[in-house]
């Protein structure tokens, strides 16, 4: 809630619900998803996060604002899980289709961490991580670095000599790394306030194939959000 850019960010209005509530009821959709569970912190100020996951009876945890890795670890071992499906609170386009594949692709192999930021060919905002509760453990254990513990997973896949990696590269009429699509700033409100309104009102279960369709076809949309200067992004 105390976000420095765009305070209140994840319970701003988006198809007449909560962005937080949206993303939520997006990944509730999966077919191999048990639980979501939202990891907030123990900060007052986040209280109507909380407060949100009892009015739908979603699973949350409160843990340490500034030790991330810490409360991701924490909120999983609270709800017995085995695999972490890791989303930000950011990507209210996230898409359950994305979470699933990356799943089947974590379990066709031995792999201690997969995803579709490894090397940067999705647009921003589909972000999607899977490694077991275990991996973070040991991570845990492995590094006391700042950097480490507020950005959760990077230590894992910047030490592919320690980790057995896979990353999911887009297809062609997916591969935009060049597109935003994360809720930061109140451009990205803008833009991603008008996605909802052109999409979630013919089908609540748009994909990110109807995103990147949208934007596509219409240019201005990415345009509001194309001059915004990003914090230097951890994945490439």
């Amino acid at each position: 809630m105390t976000s420095s850019r765009l305070p209140g960010k994840v319970l701003m209005e988006l198809g007449g619900r909560p962005s937080l509530q949206q993303m939520i009821e997006r990944l509730k959709r999966g077919r191999y998803i048990d639980d979501v569970v939202v990891a907030t912190t123990i900060n007052k100020t986040d209280d109507p996060i909380a407060e949100l996951c009892e009015k739908l009876g979603c699973t949350y945890f409160r843990g340490s604002e500034e030790d991330v890795l810490l409360r991701v670890l924490e909120a999983a071992k609270s709800a017995s899980a085995d695999i972490i499906v890791e989303i930000t609170g950011d990507c209210p386009v996230i898409d359950w289709r994305h979470a699933d594949r990356l799943i089947e692709m974590f379990f066709s192999g031995d792999y201690d961490y997969c995803s579709n930021v490894i090397e940067r060919t999705f647009p921003r905002g589909f972000d999607t991580q899977v490694f077991p509760v275990s991996v973070l453990d040991r991570v845990n254990t492995l590094t006391s670095c700042k950097t480490d513990h507020e950005h959760v997973s990077i230590y894992i896949y910047t030490h592919p000599e320690q980790f057995r990696l896979l990353n999911w590269k887009a297809d062609e009429h997916m591969r935009h790394p060049e597109f935003e699509i994360t809720l930061d700033t109140p451009e990205d409100y803008r833009m991603i306030h008008e996605i909802y309104e052109r999409l979630y009102c013919k089908n609540s279960d748009f994909s990110c194939e109807d995103v990147i369709k949208l934007l596509m076809e219409d240019e201005s949309l990415i345009g509001i959000v194309r001059d915004i200067k990003r914090k230097n992004p951890l994945h490439k």
